[in-house]
């Protein structure tokens, strides 16, 4: 009897312990952007109007010394491999957003083709499938990393490039990284 209900208790904990996770890689939208936040914003050089216009992925944060796409851009200009720079925020554009499941988008740093590659800190939260070229503002730290080549198919298949396209891809890259935090995307 004992062992029985040992047992179960063991299960319960296990269910449950496996049940939050689930919660919490499911969770996306979290929150609207309070009211206190719905003016103009221009703290910083990047300049946000109405964050109630914005849903919240992640955690939510307070928007101070927000960063253009470009000056994102000239900060990883001054970045070598393995740097990282904490606590940065970003207004861009998202690019591309993973086809499986947005568990991570590329973002325009102002450069042509060079865009930020971001993921989501503890895979705690995804965007939306069809969030290309809606605005964000992105917070989290700024990383440079070499990508492998098998890294660079994959994302590329998430992407749904062609075969052709992908066979393409011989090299390592030097990337633009970002892990976000919170995310505030724009509603279209």
């Amino acid at each position: 009897m004992r062992k029985t209900i040992f047992a179960s208790l063991i299960l319960l904990t296990f269910t449950l312990s496996v049940n939050a996770q689930t919660n919490k890689v499911e969770k996306a939208k979290t929150e609207k952007i309070s009211k206190s936040q719905s003016k103009i914003i221009n703290n910083g050089t990047a300049k946000i109007e109405n964050l109630n216009d914005y849903d919240v992925f992640g955690e939510s944060f307070d928007i101070k010394n927000t960063l253009t796409k470009n000056e994102l851009g000239n900060l990883y200009d001054n970045m070598k491999n393995g740097d990282v720079v904490n606590n940065i925020q970003f207004v861009s554009t998202i690019e591309s957003v993973c086809k499986k499941k947005g568990c991570w988008m590329r973002v325009d740093l102002g450069k042509g083709e060079e865009q930020s590659f971001v993921r989501f800190k503890d895979y705690a939260f995804f965007m939306p499938l069809d969030g290309e070229k809606s605005n964000v503002v992105v917070h989290g730290k700024a990383f440079v990393s070499e990508l492998s080549v098998a890294k660079l198919r994959h994302y590329a298949e998430d992407e749904g490039k062609s075969k052709e396209e992908i066979a393409k891809i011989t090299k390592p890259q030097l990337l633009y990284n970002f892990e976000a935090d919170g995310v505030y995307l724009k509603q279209n």
